[in-house]
């Protein structure tokens, strides 16, 4: 299964911001707008970026625009590519609201953000059949550090630099090698959307990403359980954990992996490097990749992007 990759970037190329989830801050939206200008992007801001929603402070503002600008970026033929600036809570509000004829009809994009953007991915992946990036948050001062940009912007503009990912702290859980597509993103969104319909479900020979933040080690356990009780893992062939900040101990978080997916004989990897981190790495879901559970590393097919 090949799914559509988008085009690289390419200096004077446009992008726009849209915020799908939570509020995003005004100083850390400039930041990351003139962090991506300085890499000669030309740089627009969704009508509603700003907005507070009335009533739930958690929002960016009512589902109805947070969609209508997502839509009105993917369908602009002048957009080159589509940029969350934050996550935090919303994107499962608003996916039913997209018209997913006409982003289709409009053709693939460059879609990016991570966390609760995680909703999004699974939906443009299901739905448009494109390679998105699971990659720093722009308006994020954590995920957006110095490295989360290098990684990002080699990926954005020189994917083929790119192509074999390893995390400074990976441990090997289960070895062996397997290829597949990669699926996943945040654990808790992904639990999220077991039972919904037209949920997305890794097709027979995936390779699952995961990772979360702020999450007791109990909670993973659920998380993780809950998947695998629905049959989520299936056709799962190969496993690559990233960050879990904020949620206890590692020991204990990479103890509860271990307990409930060693057991599947398949390569398992702990702590690759991507999620909420430092230095986070930029993972294209949808893309075909070779997971070598001896030597912790995960080496793309081909270049994320053509």
């Amino acid at each position: 299964m090949t799914r559509t990759r988008p085009g690289r970037l390419r200096a004077g190329d446009t992008v726009r911001l849209v915020a799908p989830s939570g509020p995003v801050d005004e100083t850390l939206l400039a930041r990351g707008v003139s962090i991506l200008e300085s890499w000669g992007l030309v740089v627009e801001v969704g009508e509603h970026v700003l907005d507070r929603h009335p009533s739930l402070p958690y929002l960016a503002g009512l589902d109805v625009h947070r969609a209508a600008d997502l839509q009105a970026a993917w369908c602009d033929p002048s957009v080159d590519a589509v940029v969350c600036a934050r996550g935090g809570y919303g994107s499962l509000r608003m996916v039913d609201l997209l018209d997913w004829d006409a982003m289709a009809e409009a053709g693939p994009k460059l879609f990016t953000g991570s966390s609760d953007i995680t909703a999004l991915h699974q939906a443009i992946g299901a739905r448009l059949d494109v390679v998105t990036l699971f990659a720093p948050l722009i308006a994020s001062e954590v995920s957006f550090d110095i490295g989360g940009q290098k990684h990002f912007r080699q990926t954005l503009f020189e994917p083929e630099s790119v192509r074999t990912l390893s995390g400074p702290n990976s441990v090997s859980l289960g070895d062996g090698v397997a290829s597949g597509m990669l699926v996943g993103g945040n654990l808790s969104l992904l639990s999220s959307g077991v039972g919904a319909a037209g949920e997305f479900v890794p097709p027979d020979g995936s390779i699952a990403v995961l990772e979360d933040v702020n999450e007791e080690p109990y909670q993973v356990d659920r998380m993780v359980a809950q998947l695998l009780r629905s049959g989520w893992f299936t056709g799962v062939t190969g496993i690559v954990l990233g960050s879990w900040t904020g949620c206890g101990e590692p020991a204990e978080v990479r103890a509860v992996a271990a307990d409930l997916l060693v057991g599947l004989g398949i390569p398992v990897v702990w702590e690759m490097g991507f999620g909420h981190c430092v230095d986070q790495l930029t993972i294209p879901l949808g893309a075909q990749a070779t997971l070598d559970g001896d030597l912790c590393t995960l080496t793309l097919d081909e270049p994320a992007l053509l």
